[in-house]
């Protein structure tokens, strides 16, 4: 793909001020005023980047005629001012000359600098894994340096990898020692960096107290550094405490601080972030009018600086507002805009987040029907990253497997080996001492026997190990449920059962299946930890298998879904079970670090199999119905279970119509639904 015109100027620029450097004087200086202006610079560059770019355009042919080491300062400056503005080919491009000629001249400043760089850059372009690597390289050889400051900024940019990786105890360890190192630097805006990336470690790791007491520190520090940009910093690092603590007033006063101070120094892209992030909180409060008005400042400002993240974030915050203000259909086709985004990205996690927030907003503006499609929408994406993450762990326990295998290999072979090596000592013995043929012999006969048993073990144990996979890969390893994979599996070879033609009687034997869903999952995750959120699951679990016989089939379906399929019940006990299952789980009081989560879910069943023109559905077409039942459900309150018992006559109505659109069909009374109502504030059912 061909460069802009922009990069290729860029590149230009780039190899003539190399070209320059290699024909300047081995000792020419740089003027003392130079490492001042850089270190000036340095703040633009951070905050202000095309303020910073022309400031060091206007130095670069003093810069390049400095020593190495000051000259690395003013290129990875350059590279990341050209960094944040987008211009990421331009920024590798002068970091990958640089690499060279640091490694070229055995320069371990200048190449840990450039490794830093090329880490944001790589970071910038989506490549974690990579941005991880450069940062963990470039702190080793850091550490080799005496340039304290520079290895406060390595370590914390390790640090922040680990955390990325979700390895927190290693970035606690980073951070904290990246905080010691600033100490002895006696450089304030040092010691603010490494306090703000400690206190955002703490705030992913809902350590709030802790979080807090940093946050103070790095407060006072950054107040008293002539540095608008480091103070905004900060207060911007205080909402996201403040906000994931709970405490939004707190956060949004910080909020409003930081956009002070960024309009102050003139910095377009925090600005823009700043009024997306006040937008988000005035809607979280309810406020749509100020969060409508802050979502368009926030709009404007993001198209000036060319950011589509913001952008994309702003138009969410806008269209729920105007859902909230009644303005329902513009608002939609805001959202859909700002979601198209995400799905360009391929972002499925944060595109279920914001469909879940968006199917909550239509849900209290009264668009049933809209939240219900937000919701299977959200649903479906779980499903997606559910399967993901199971694959992902079937193949890391495939992976686990295959190296034990190899390592039994090679202990196989390395006993082979031995017994090769005994036998050439044996045949040595034969040649020289004839009268001990017979005992070598028998000798080696124990030898073999010995090691046929051990291959004999090894066999049994290979076939342990075989059995206990097929085990796992059956089993949903948090609930010790079956799988998705599992029932799918057992559904092919379910022989169907077709009841007789004729009025249902409540008598019939028939097969049934039902499908849960947790009620306010993410609340619950995002209010306690995903820690609390296991225990719910593991509750449920253990509670269906009380409310349940032993011989239903209970599954985990995917995320906070369980399926239960009853291989043989009588038609009119399906509302009684599905009342049995909502009073099991609403009187359970899961207790976690000592608070208590009330717990319900919603329920859609049927029985099985369906047979609306005579012919039985196919078991996914019976759980599309079931789950369609469960949106009802969802979508008219939650805590209760919807339960399809028949459908009738379908004039002018096709089965792909009803699957749609399930409540228009009960409405017109092709489909006959029973509302099952869950238990009351974990009260016991009225008796009938």
């Amino acid at each position: 793909m061909a460069l802009n015109r922009t990069a290729r100027q860029g590149r230009r620029r780039a190899a003539w001020l190399l070209a320059l450097c290699c024909l300047l004087p081995a000792l020419a200086g740089a003027s003392p005023q130079l490492q001042q202006r850089l270190d000036a610079l340095r703040e633009d560059g951070r905050f202000v980047p095309e303020r910073a770019l022309q400031r060091l355009k206007d130095i670069e042919i003093e810069a390049f005629s400095a020593p190495l080491t000051l000259r690395a300062e003013y290129i990875t400056q350059l590279s990341n001012a050209h960094m944040r503005l987008g211009q990421n080919d331009i920024a590798l491009q002068l970091v990958e000359d640089l690499i060279l000629d640091a490694t070229r001249r055995h320069n371990d400043v200048a190449l840990a600098k450039a490794l830093l760089s090329k880490a944001y850059i790589s970071f910038a372009l989506s490549e974690r894994r990579a941005s991880h690597l450069f940062a963990f390289e470039a702190e080793t050889i850091a550490n080799r340096t005496g340039d304290l400051q520079l290895r406060v900024q390595a370590t914390i940019s390790a640090g922040q990898s680990w955390a990325e990786e979700g390895n927190f105890p290693a970035a606690l360890a980073k951070l904290q020692t990246a905080v010691d190192l600033a100490r002895q630097s006696d450089s304030p805006a040092t010691l603010a960096a490494a306090l703000n990336a400690l206190t955002l470690l703490y705030t992913q790791m809902r350590e709030y107290g802790k979080g807090f007491r940093v946050l103070d520190e790095l407060l006072a520090v950054a107040g008293k550094l002539d540095s608008p940009g480091r103070l905004a910093q900060a207060k911007n690092t205080e909402y996201g405490l403040a906000l994931d603590a709970n405490q939004p007033q707190r956060g949004q006063r910080a909020l409003l601080e930081a956009l002070a101070l960024e309009r102050r120094l003139g910095a377009r892209t925090m600005v823009a972030t700043t009024l997306v992030n006040l937008s988000d909180s005035y809607l979280k409060q309810g406020d749509f009018q100020r969060a409508l008005g802050y979502g368009n400042e926030a709009l404007a400002a993001a198209r000036l600086v060319r950011n589509d993240d913001v952008q994309a974030t702003a138009r969410l915050n806008i269209g729920q507002a105007l859902i909230a203000m009644g303005r329902h259909e513009e608002g939609k086709q805001i959202v859909e805009s700002g979601l198209a985004y995400y799905n360009l990205m391929d972002n499925k996690p944060d595109m279920q987040a914001v469909l879940l927030e968006y199917g909550m907003a239509l849900e209290k503006a009264g668009d049933m029907k809209g939240a219900v499609t937000a919701y299977h929408r959200e649903r479906k994406l779980s499903n997606q990253l559910f399967e993901q993450q199971r694959q992902k762990a079937v193949y890391e326990l495939q992976e686990k497997y295959e190296t034990e295998k190899k390592q039994r290999q090679i202990e196989l072979l390395s006993r082979e080996n031995q017994v090769k090596s005994a036998e050439l000592d044996n045949r040595r013995l034969q040649q020289r001492v004839w009268w001990l043929l017979a005992l070598v012999m028998a000798l080696a006969a124990v030898i073999v026997g010995l090691l046929y048993r051990k291959v004999r073990h090894a066999n049994v144990q290979l076939q342990e190990k075989n059995q206990e996979l097929a085990h796992q890969s059956s089993r949903d390893p948090l609930t010790a449920l079956y799988n998705r994979r599992h029932f799918q599996e057992f559904m092919r070879h379910h022989a169907v059962t077709v009841p007789a033609p004729g009025a249902y009687k409540d008598s019939d034997l028939v097969a049934a299946m039902f499908l849960l869903d947790v009620d306010h999952f993410k609340q619950i995750n995002d209010r306690y930890g995903h820690a609390a959120g296991d225990l719910v699951l593991t509750t449920i679990a253990a509670t269906l298998h009380e409310v349940l016989r032993e011989t239903d089939m209970i599954v985990r379906w995917g995320g906070e879904e369980f399926l239960a399929f009853l291989p043989s019940v009588t038609r009119g006990s399906l509302d009684h079970i599905a009342a049995r299952v909502l009073d099991g789980i609403g009187a359970q009081r899961v207790v976690y670090q000592g608070q208590a989560i009330q717990v319900h879910v919603s329920i859609g069943f049927a029985p099985y199999p369906l047979t609306p023109l005579g012919q039985p559905l196919s078991w996914e077409r019976s759980v599309n119905l079931v789950d369609m039942a469960l949106y009802l459900a969802k979508a008219h309150g939650r805590n209760r279970a919807y339960g399809v018992r028949g459908v009738q006559q379908m004039e002018g109505m096709t089965l792909e119509v009803v699957e749609q659109d399930l409540e228009r069909a009960w409405r017109n009374g092709v489909v006959d639904l029973n509302v099952v109502p869950g238990p009351q504030n974990g009260l016991p059912r009225a008796a009938a």
